[in-house]
């Protein structure tokens, strides 16, 4: 106790200086609605760089995680890519000599060819959301390239291009639409978004004869000429039969978090415009 009062004693008069300051800084702040508003804004300036400061932080030691997923989602696709090329290209010498397979006819048998992009704006909370990515037309990106994550997650498809930027249709839109599947199970269903939760959508039209449990994967069906099949859309969350007993609703967990993505690899499908201008020539006759 003795120590106590002596310790008060000897900083009696720094804190005799604060309690001043502080009933000076309460009557000044209450002074006037003007010295209010100021006060008020000077705080929220300091906490929301104090709130940039943890985000920049975050995101920073986030950073290496996700390029190390990128990174392997890459050299996985790469080593991919080269086994099948060597396959065909050993397929094709029955026909042609080596010399004669050039680097264009070899260009040719890959159908999907695959882009690293990056987020630089993503909006989750509106009933059509739209993804900015920091790649372009004079990067190879073009409208109608399927985006996914670095661990092979659907996330939407690009809809318009400038020379150095693209947007991108989330599945988090209500114009979203695509076809999946259940892995395992080759009956298909609609793909949309019914505009309530970020980490669900809706896939509808699923025959009832399709053979499933809650959990069960869900993944593009690969009729779209946008997605190749496989790519992962989420895992069954629940499921009923529709209105007319016909067919069934599920309501499916997105395999990728859309609140938090950063890095990205936009599908190139090399076929897609020979593809959709046969189906528009044999549709105009």
């Amino acid at each position: 106790m003795y120590k106590l009062i002596e310790f008060l004693r000897r900083i009696h008069v720094v804190l005799l200086f604060i309690i001043i300051e502080a009933i000076a800084l309460n009557y000044y702040a209450h002074s006037s609605f003007y010295t209010q508003a100021k006060i008020l804004s000077r705080a929220n300036s300091v906490v929301g760089g104090l709130q940039r400061s943890v985000f920049s932080v975050k995101h920073f030691f986030a950073l290496r995680s996700e390029n190390e997923i990128l990174s392997a989602r890459v050299a996985e696709l790469e080593n991919s890519l080269a086994a099948y090329r060597e396959r065909e290209a050993n397929m094709a010498t029955d026909t042609l000599t080596m010399a004669q397979i050039d680097s264009t006819f070899v260009e040719q048998l890959t159908q999907y060819s695959y882009l690293p992009a990056r987020i630089i704006s993503n909006t989750i909370n509106r009933n059509r959301n739209f993804i900015t990515l920091n790649r372009g037309r004079q990067h190879g990106i073009m409208e109608d390239m399927a985006v996914i994550t670095p661990d092979g997650s659907m996330v939407g498809y690009v809809v318009g291009c400038s020379d150095r930027y693209s947007v991108v249709i989330s599945i988090l839109n209500g114009d979203f639409t695509t076809s999946g599947k259940i892995s395992g199970d080759e009956h298909f269903g609609s793909i949309t978004w019914n505009g309530h939760s970020p980490h669900k959508v809706q896939m509808s039209e699923l025959t009832k004869y399709a053979e499933f449990e809650e959990g069960a994967p869900v993944v593009s069906s690969g009729l779209s000429h946008i997605f190749p099949e496989g790519v992962k859309i989420g895992f069954v969350e629940s499921f009923t039969e529709n209105e007319n007993q016909t067919s069934f609703d599920v309501v499916v967990r997105l395999a990728a978090d859309m609140t938090k993505i950063s890095n990205v690899l936009v599908i190139s499908n090399n076929g897609y415009v020979e593809a959709t201008e046969l189906e528009q020539e044999v549709a105009n006759r």
